[in-house]
């Protein structure tokens, strides 16, 4: 049997993170519409972001044992499309990107590393994470690309010395919650005459590190709390212990864990819905010619499009979490993939449309179709463009 069924204890978590969404975060994003964008969205964002700890948002994917929740892919995409849906910036950076990080130690730290970080993780009333990937003079194309030549990919290097590796190079201006984190999963160069499959190591960096620096705020055109910046690495000194996994294998651990695209398409269903019950409600009020624009066909059209896009997006990204328990594979190098670009897509439609219906007052501040187009955008540089992933879908075909 084939089916999507919530149970009730799934049904609950969708109703408390709508809850949590409405009560936490709407007045904030409320606040800005009103009173224009801040330079620094943390002291904002870190009241929502404890209470969301509290509530166990970042620890659904953290085991029973080390005071995580244990949960499965399917509920954390329930709870982030809630999310997504008032704020898709802040659902996607400071929880989604911050649950999932910790499956790098889960699945591949050392068990007494993994141990100590998930207890301290658990027990932290706000620990932010980043992921560091990308490089200001490196494609994203060539991260974690399978080819042969050294010389594409990642160049920050990790140079062994004695016990320790030094850190050295730049992250983009594009590292999320770079200005917030506690600590930072970098990629770096272990083996420079390798290829990125073999070359690339992980290590847990503390956001204090010496030689760490991080530069200022990156201004996009949109997600007005989140925050991104560059990171330079200035013979940044760690312990071997500090590496994730074994030396170049970042690329392979990174493979196995299609949690990350598929908890970050969730958000992005979030914001699909929201640009379509913006445009629905909109619709039902608007009147011309004496009846509601709904009941005009060229309104009518676009609503429906809206609908069946959504529907199809959230059924994707749910059969790619549920893939994770069944067919992990097949979550990492087709259906996560596809349920992210189908659900940056559809946010981009969607926006889209909502602006078309509201028409002249979609284009002002009044409303937030005009915001709900600019974060959409930022989704299709998430983690790859969706060429890229199309590409990938190729190659796997």
């Amino acid at each position: 049997m084939i089916g999507f069924e919530l149970s009730e204890d799934q049904r609950l978590l969708q109703r408390s993170a709508a809850a949590f969404a409405r009560a936490e975060i709407r007045p904030i994003i409320e606040r800005l519409r009103r009173d224009g964008p801040v330079a620094d969205s943390w002291p904002l964002v870190r009241p929502l972001f404890e209470k969301g700890v509290a509530l166990g948002f970042t620890r659904l994917f953290v085991p029973v044992e080390h005071g995580g929740i244990g949960a499965s892919c399917l509920d954390a995409v329930i709870l982030l499309e809630e999310l997504g849906a008032a704020d898709v910036g802040v659902a996607s950076d400071y929880f989604a990107l911050t649950a999932t990080m910790p499956l790098l130690m889960l699945r591949a730290g050392r068990p007494d590393q993994r141990d100590a970080f998930l207890n301290a993780f658990a027990n932290a009333p706000a620990m932010v994470l980043g992921g560091a990937q990308s490089e200001p003079n490196v494609a994203g194309s060539e991260l974690l690309m399978a080819g042969p030549d050294p010389r594409y990919g990642p160049r920050l290097t990790a140079r062994r010395d004695g016990d320790d590796f030094v850190l050295t190079g730049d992250k983009s201006a594009f590292i999320t919650n770079a200005r917030t984190a506690s600590a930072f999963f970098i990629l770096a160069r272990t083996d420079p005459d390798a290829p990125v499959m073999s070359g690339l190591s992980i290590f847990e960096v503390p956001a204090d590190a010496p030689g760490l620096t991080i530069g200022r705020k990156t201004e996009l055109i949109g997600w007005p709390l989140s925050d991104h910046a560059q990171l330079t690495f200035d013979g940044v000194r760690l312990p071997a212990s500090a590496m994730v996994g074994i030396e170049g294998g970042a690329a392979m651990i990174f493979a196995g864990l299609p949690e990350m695209g598929i908890c970050l398409a969730a958000c992005f269903v979030g914001l699909a819905r929201a640009a379509y019950d913006t445009a629905l409600a909109y619709a039902g009020e608007r009147r011309s010619l004496g009846v509601p624009i709904r009941e005009h066909q060229a309104v009518a059209l676009k609503l429906a499009e809206m609908a069946i896009e959504l529907h199809s997006a959230r059924l994707l990204v749910w059969d790619a979490a549920r893939a994770c328990e069944t067919d992990p594979m097949a979550a990492a190098i087709f259906k996560g993939p596809a349920a992210k670009a189908k659900a940056v897509d559809v946010a981009i439609r969607n926006a889209e449309l909502c602006m078309q219906i509201l028409g002249a007052y979609g284009v002002t501040r009044e409303y937030d179709a005009g915001r709900y187009l600019n974060d959409a955008w930022i989704g299709y540089s998430c983690d790859f463009t969706r060429d890229i992933l199309h590409l990938g879908i190729a190659r796997m075909l």
